[in-house]
């Protein structure tokens, strides 16, 4: 019975839905995280995006950009945004003041907000509207781009790789120096 249900499924129906979904939780996440006021509940919206544009590179065929999108910024840097929301709650602040957790700003510009958000959304839309996608008739590649990824950056990219690799260390020394000084 099992075998039947799964011949007489329509996988690209199936693929649609996923994408859908993943469509709508990055869409989902980031209109939340644009409206509200609570920085925590920003932070889990922003794992909700990250999550499905994670997705949505699995869709393209950038399985080494899905896997970097989790790792990087949902496993360290949204992890480290969390921690840092949670440890700096400050006690006294949330018993003299009701709205913890939120960002309170003086002045609410949203007019020149807008009109930089629209402008922007027609220069995107123009350069897109624009844009001659010759590969879009091409058939994309199948398999795990992972190996050619390795490959090109140990013969073709070895020097930038060498120079992001100083630069990083540089500024880990340098991270530390400023956090082991100490204050006269």
């Amino acid at each position: 019975m099992l075998e039947d249900f799964l011949k007489n499924i329509d996988y690209k129906i199936v693929q649609q839905i996923i994408f859908f979904v993943f469509g709508a939780a990055t869409i989902g996440g980031a209109l939340y995280l644009l409206f509200t006021k609570n920085v925590l509940y920003a932070a889990f919206s922003l794992l909700f995006t990250l999550l499905g544009i994670s997705g949505l590179y699995v869709f393209a065929g950038a399985d080494f950009l899905a896997v970097s999108q989790i790792m990087i910024y949902v496993g360290g840097i949204l992890v480290l945004m969390i921690f840092g929301i949670m440890l700096t709650n400050n006690k006294s602040f949330q018993r003299n003041n009701a709205q913890a957790n939120k960002i309170i700003v003086k002045h609410h510009n949203r007019f020149w907000a807008v009109l930089v958000a629209f402008l922007l959304f027609l220069g995107y839309l123009k350069i897109i509207l624009e844009a001659n996608f010759h590969i879009l008739g091409q058939q994309m590649q199948k398999g795990s781009t992972v190996n050619q990824i390795g490959v090109n950056l140990m013969t073709d990219y070895v020097f930038a790789f060498e120079v992001i690799g100083i630069l990083l260390l540089a500024a880990l020394i340098g991270a530390v120096y400023i956090a082991k000084k100490e204050k006269a």
